[in-house]
């Protein structure tokens, strides 16, 4: 029989995609009001891989992808799915999306990104959210697996997340650290 043990909290997680920057900067302060103050943001990347957006947003995509200094319980990502849905309603225009709002969860071992959208290696969390095993670290670096979205494979991408990740597993060591002491 297995130890059950609740997990270290994750680092919430977003990726965020508009034509307009200046709407993923209200997308964030919206984000920011829920989740707390941001910690690492990336530069703004093209979000040009895939047309699949395209009929929806249309051309010219930006992304940022933004990390949160609060940590978060990693059975939370059902509601923050629900939350950035609601979200993005809230922005969008005619009933059209203006935003896209990928909410995730990075620990020392992954980052998992929640979706509505069933596939195999998918695990279903509830209400209809489903967690995407995105990237898995080992040997100094995140690391892609054979469904990983293209853009999140890409070199500046994956340096990103393993920034986000040092400061974390040292909050998490500390946190241990304090957590033994108390007991």
């Amino acid at each position: 029989m297995s130890n059950l043990q609740t997990p270290p909290p994750a680092k919430l997680v977003c990726s965020i995609f508009s034509q307009q920057k200046g709407l993923i900067n209200r997308v964030i302060d919206a984000l920011c009001i829920s989740y707390g103050n941001t910690d690492f943001k990336s530069p703004v990347i093209p979000f040009d891989i895939t047309s699949y957006y395209e009929q929806e947003f249309g051309s010219n995509l930006k992304r940022i992808f933004i990390s949160f200094a609060e940590l978060v319980s990693q059975d939370a990502l059902v509601d923050i799915k629900y939350a950035t849905n609601k979200l993005e309603q809230e922005f969008s225009l005619e009933g059209k999306r203006q935003a896209n709002i990928d909410p995730g969860i990075l620990t020392a071992e992954r980052l998992v990104l929640a979706t509505g959208k069933n596939f195999a290696h998918r695990i279903y969390l509830g209400r209809g959210v489903f967690a995407n095993l995105t990237l898995i670290y080992r040997k100094d670096s995140f690391m892609t697996l054979p469904w990983t979205y293209p853009d999140y494979a890409s070199k500046e991408v994956i340096v990103f997340w393993n920034n986000v990740r040092k400061p974390y597993l040292k909050m998490i060591s500390e946190t241990i650290a304090r957590n033994s002491k108390i007991s």
